[in-house]
């Protein structure tokens, strides 16, 4: 029979949190390097699913404390929410790095390393939010800034996309990299919707 904590498991949930945000970056970080030395990334790609795995672990976790705490530190929707979207950051690098392999891609063009350098800015503005959420701390500079870059990822996409159609490539390489540039700005997008939640969360608790 499950147990249920009366007393909010304070300082489990952020740590927890912590983790799951520095997971990102470091997804973050192995996508920047894997696209940079492509071809010769092949146990970067392995260490990314890794990392996905991880995440997988930490939300599972997450969402196993908040079903056994009954008192928890802030509203219990929020925190369902930040435990979900920080989990599709890291599933959305990993699919595009997944992508890249199963698509036989050959060479990594210019825009999709913009794109992943963004994801990495993003994920350590979201990891130092997410540092301040215990004693809901201001982290407007974070969010801000996070904003910024999801401004500078719609551009990128925009720009790889219209690109690619002005090309000179066949049918199929331009759907696939298509594809590959969504899915990269998928995960911009997740951050940035990382940063709504917690946006939430500090109004809610001022």
């Amino acid at each position: 029979m499950a147990r249920f904590r009366l007393v909010p498991q304070k300082t489990e949930f952020f740590e927890l949190y912590c983790q799951a945000s520095a997971n990102a970056v470091e997804m973050g970080r192995l996508l920047v390097q894997l696209l940079a030395e492509f071809p010769d990334s092949e146990d970067l790609a392995v260490r990314i699913k890794e990392r996905e795995h991880e995440g997988d672990r930490l939300t599972h976790e997450l969402i196993t404390l908040l079903n056994r705490t009954f008192v928890t530190p802030f509203d219990r929707e929020d925190l369902y929410r930040l435990a979900g979207v920080l989990d599709d950051i890291c599933d959305h690098v990993e699919e595009a790095a997944d992508d890249i392999e199963l698509y036989g891609v050959k060479v990594i063009p210019d825009e999709a390393k913009a794109q992943a350098d963004v994801i990495h800015r993003c994920a350590v503005e979201l990891d130092a939010a997410v540092r301040r959420l215990d004693g809901f701390q201001d982290s407007t500079v974070h969010l801000n800034r996070l904003r910024e870059l999801e401004d500078e990822g719609d551009r990128l996409v925009r720009s790889a996309v219209a690109g690619l159609f002005r090309s000179d490539q066949d049918p199929i390489s331009i759907i696939r990299w298509k594809e590959i540039h969504e899915r990269l700005e998928d995960a911009v997008d997740a951050c940035q919707s990382a940063a709504d939640v917690l946006e939430a969360i500090l109004v809610k608790n001022r």
